[in-house]
């Protein structure tokens, strides 16, 4: 039975923290600081290897480390992702965020989500 005493139950403030499963990121963020970064974060990193990067890794042989390891399939996701931004910054008033409220942004975001997803339908019928 719990005491008189007890006080207020104290409610977390803020949103509940979460931790990705994975990165996605582009060979430009392949750097080992990256890397280790998400790694002590216990975050996987799905960034390819730079060439450059593999051939200074391959010189040094043994001491070279092992090869860099990433997930083909989220990076194909990430892909389509980066795509779908870049449809929806193609209409000029979300690429400069000319509107004055969140509101008129969103709605205008939504609008254009539409038009792609009606395009799309349109090129599938075809």
């Amino acid at each position: 039975m719990p005491s008189a005493r007890a006080g207020p139950v104290r409610l977390p403030l803020g949103r509940p923290r979460t931790r990705p499963g994975a990165v996605a990121a582009d060979k430009a963020y392949s750097s080992r600081g990256n890397r280790s970064y998400l790694s002590k974060r216990n975050i996987k990193a799905v960034i390819p290897e730079k060439k450059d990067q593999a051939a200074n890794r391959k010189k040094k042989g043994a001491r070279g480390g092992r090869p860099v390891s990433h997930d083909a399939d989220l990076y194909k996701e990430r892909n389509t992702v980066e795509r779908l931004i870049n449809k929806l910054k193609a209409w000029r008033g979300i690429a400069t965020r000319f509107d004055k409220t969140p509101e008129s942004y969103l709605a205008g975001l939504q609008l254009r989500a539409s038009m792609i997803w009606i395009d799309d339908l349109l090129k599938a019928t075809e």
